[in-house]
């Protein structure tokens, strides 16, 4: 039952107005001041009755002796007392409902939870009000229903991925089964899918595997193409060996010089890079270590016009 302000006040004043004056009355008459206070009483129920005031998004059913009479709204309206009477005060704006479906199993066999929103509005409050009993429960169990049926026809694997087209086919059965109800569906948002722990760590497992095989993938491809490149440069080398023994006498050079330790290389390299066997490099060895003490000696030495 709506309240209303309006008629509130005009039955007070009525009442007041008429109690004004049968106490008038009673100074005439007793009978007269009491018959002018009950029909005051009388006339200002109904006319307060009478008077009604539907929101900007409200809509009144009226009924005229139990038949439907008219859709009355937004705004200021009068019915008849006792004759007329209001069902139904039909909101008209657009709603939400959230419904969920629990340990509904999908296509391939897993139990899954969700949640979603429906967005829908009444369109047309008579047959909202004269076809179906309470719409609001109706859409809610209609909505539940829709989702079981899609989640057992769909997945995991696509109810996981394409949140969106399943929106679209619950918006589309939805809005079927509602649309003789005057009521339509604006649209249908699911807000999660929760699988179960142990299924939930498994798909874990397995983007981990996937992405460590990826990896090995492109580690793979990568000692691949490494691998034409040191062929191609084998290429050039067998054809140029003063070009290969420099390459090699360039690298031994760099790792001496680097480490200052001692670098261990295949005696057959070092027939290959021509140094003399032990020999040859020993003495490189102690020329590249003769050279760095040197140059250490010659940063410690004091300047000429230092001390001593």
């Amino acid at each position: 039952m709506k309240t209303n302000s309006l008629a509130a006040l005009i039955f007070f004043v009525i009442l007041i107005a008429g109690g004004i004056f049968a106490y008038a009355m009673t100074t005439v008459s007793d009978v007269a001041g009491m018959g002018i206070g009950i029909i005051t009483f009388v006339v200002a129920v109904v006319i307060s009755s009478a008077i009604k005031v539907a929101n900007q998004w409200d809509r009144a059913m009226v009924l005229r002796l139990g038949r439907f009479h008219i859709v009355r709204g937004p705004g200021l309206f009068f019915i008849i007392p006792v004759i007329d009477t209001i069902s139904h005060w039909i909101d008209i704006r657009v709603i939400p409902t959230s419904f969920k479906a629990e340990k509904t199993l999908t296509k391939d066999t897993v139990p899954v939870d969700v949640d979603a929103v429906l967005f829908w509005q009444v369109v047309d409050p008579k047959k909202a009000a004269l076809d179906v009993a309470d719409y609001q429960s109706a859409i809610s169990w209609a909505s539940q229903t829709a989702l079981r049926d899609v989640i057992g026809k769909t997945l995991l694997s696509d109810m996981l991925e394409g949140r969106e087209k399943i929106s679209n086919e619950l918006q589309r059965i939805i809005d079927v089964r509602t649309e003789p109800w005057g009521i339509k569906v604006i649209s249908v948002e699911v807000k999660d899918v929760l699988i179960p722990p142990a299924l939930e760590n498994a798909m874990s497992m397995q983007a981990q595997a996937e992405r460590e095989r990826q990896a090995r993938v492109i580690l793979g491809d990568s000692e691949r193409q490494v691998a034409e490149k040191f062929g191609e440069a084998a290429q050039s080398y067998i054809n140029n060996p003063t070009a290969l023994h420099l390459r090699a006498m360039n690298m031994l050079y760099e790792g001496l010089k680097n480490n200052s330790t001692i670098v261990v290389v295949p005696s057959s390299a070092l027939e290959t890079m021509q140094l003399g066997g032990l020999a040859g490099i020993t003495a490189l060895t102690m020329g590249l270590d003769q050279k760095n003490a040197n140059q250490g000696k010659a940063s410690v030495l004091p300047k000429p016009d230092e001390p001593q």
